[in-house]
Order: C-alpha cells, then structure tokens, then sequence
C-alpha cells in the first residue's frame, strides 16, 4: 500500500474544512488516555471515515476520530483511536495521520501505549519514557516510493525519541514525584502475545518493554522532522515472566488504574514543551 503526496494533502484538506485550526502537537493515545481529547477546548471532532486515507480503528475502548482543539496551551491534534499492524493494516496506513498532522503544520508528536514489562527491575503500573526502539518485523512506512516533501530517501533514524523532551517529561515527573523509568521498546507485530522463545530473545536484544504500535508513527515521524515523546504504561510482565497467562483485561485493567498519573504527565509535560 503506497500513498502519493496528492492522498495526504486531500486529508489535510479534508480535515482544514472542519477546523481552521493549526495544531503544534499530534497526540496519538494508548490504551486508557483517548479521554484526554474529551478536555480539548473549542474543540472539532472529526470520525476517521470522513477523511479520505484514515482507517477504521477497531482496538476496544478506542473511538476512530480525531480531536482539533487546544489542551494546555498548546494546539493539538488527538487521535482517539490508532491503527495497528495486527488490524491488518500496512505500516504506511498506520503512520498516514502522522504525515497529515505534518502538512497541518505540527511539529511535536507526543505517542503513548500500554506495554509488557521485559525488564524485570521494573514494576507493573510505573512508566517507561521510551529512549530506543527494536522493530522486529524490520517492515518500515517509508518503503515505497520516497516523497521528498517528508524527507529523505535514506534518513538517519537512530535518535527517534527526542532528548530534551524525555528531559522536560522526567522533570514534569519530579514535580509530581512520580518515578519514571526508561528503556528500549520492542515492538511486536500481535495480535498475539509473544511466546516464551520470544520474550528470552528479546530481553537478550536489549529491550526493556514489548507492545504492538508506536514504532511505525514514529520513524515516520522522525522522517518528516517531527520531534517525538514517547511513553509506554507497564501493563504487565511479558508472557514466561510471571506465573498465570497475560491476557487483555489485564492490561486494561492497568491503563485504567494509571490515568490519573498517566494523564497528568501527559498534560505538564505539554505545559513546559
């Protein structure tokens, strides 16, 4: 599945006739904090099928339509509701909206999910910022054609996740006194949990924690110019690291727990970017 220019710029007209609106920052919500986009002031609510290249989102809790308003000060794009790999959806559909935030004119993308832990030091319910990515299916959102309006051919991607902003996020934690770990995210294709084979091979590799989103938003992210936070909710321990299966509710059931902390880091962290 390739996209032209001509497919990005008909969604971010399509989006520029509900909203005259020129967000600063994409905000793309994991599990538990789509609520966010419910406290954007003057906002526009647009359903991702009235935007010609969205796709549907059919992870439970998530509602598939973008919120254009301001939260914190800052003018945002919210997507409540991203698209996954394991939807069946090629790495170039995932990261779309991300390309469409750029032509509407953002230049910070804040990305979140829920995660298994990989590193046993760490805790269930604590965050990890993201400093690294492993992504294991190796497949890119910028294979295909290059569109030279985005970036180069051939982009240097090793720092993805922006420094100073991993720095204004562990100080946004320090005032809250709120712990914050960070690691390497590995991320999985699902949407099955990984076997027991797995997990050992990818705490060898390095990583920290394991979801199944976030990588291709960001390396189109980082192609374009965009500068990245990433953050992971420890939902769980990996599948071999504990004694019962990992199974879905659990992991909602932690999102949950964690909004009110998750949130709040969310929201000053944007106070101070």
């Amino acid at each position: 599945m390739f996209y032209t220019y001509d497919d990005y710029l008909r969604a971010a007209q399509a989006i520029r006739q509900k909203t005259p609106l020129e967000p600063e920052f994409l905000l793309i919500l994991g599990s538990g904090l789509g609520f966010l986009g419910d406290l954007a002031e003057g906002a526009a609510y647009i359903p991702y099928e009235e935007i010609p290249g969205f796709r549907a989102s059919t992870a439970p809790g998530h509602k598939g339509r973008l919120v254009l308003g301001e939260l914190c000060g800052k003018r945002v794009m919210i997507m409540q509701g991203r698209m996954h790999r394991y939807e069946g959806y090629e790495p170039a559909e995932v990261a779309f909206p991300v390309r469409v935030a750029k032509l509407l004119g953002a230049r910070s993308m804040v990305v979140t999910n829920a995660a298994g832990i990989l590193n046993t030091d760490f805790r269930i319910g604590e965050l990890m910022l993201i400093s690294d990515y492993l992504n294991l299916s190796q497949a890119s959102p910028l294979a295909g054609p290059n569109i030279p309006a985005f970036g180069v051919r051939f982009p240097d991607v090793g720092v993805v996740f922006n420094k100073d902003y991993r720095a204004l996020a562990r100080e946004a934690a320090a005032e809250m006194g709120l712990a914050l770990r960070e690691g390497v995210y590995c991320n999985a294709l699902g949407p099955q949990y990984e076997s027991h084979a797995e997990i050992r091979a990818f705490r060898m590799l390095g990583g920290d924690a394991v979801g199944m989103s976030t990588v291709p938003e960001s390396i189109a992210a980082a192609h374009c110019g965009i500068r990245t936070l990433g953050i992971s909710l420890l939902c769980n321990y990996a599948a071999g690291l504990s004694d019962k299966p990992v199974t879905e509710q659990e992991v909602l059931e932690a999102a949950e727990r964690a909004k009110p902390y998750f949130s709040k880091l969310v929201m000053e962290f944007l106070k101070k970017a």
